[in-house]
C-alpha cells in the first residue's frame, strides 16, 4: 500500500492492526473513481468456446 504505515518490524498481529488501522482512519479519503472499474483491461471481441481467453 502506498503511503501506508510501515510495520514491518513489527511482529505482534494485533499491535500492527490496531496500528494500521489507527493511520487508516488518520488518512484523506481517497478520491472518487474518474472511470469506471476495469474499464482499461483488454476486451475481448467473442469468447471462443474451450479456449485460453486472455
Amino acid at each position: 500500500m502506498n503511503g501506508a504505515l510501515d510495520t514491518t518490524n513489527i511482529k505482534d498481529r494485533a499491535e500492527r492492526k490496531k496500528l494500521k488501522r489507527a493511520a487508516r482512519k488518520k488518512a484523506a479519503p481517497k478520491a472518487k473513481r474518474t472511470a469506471p472499474r476495469g474499464s482499461a483491461k483488454k476486451k475481448i471481441r467473442r469468447q471462443s468456446a474451450g479456449q485460453r481467453k486472455r
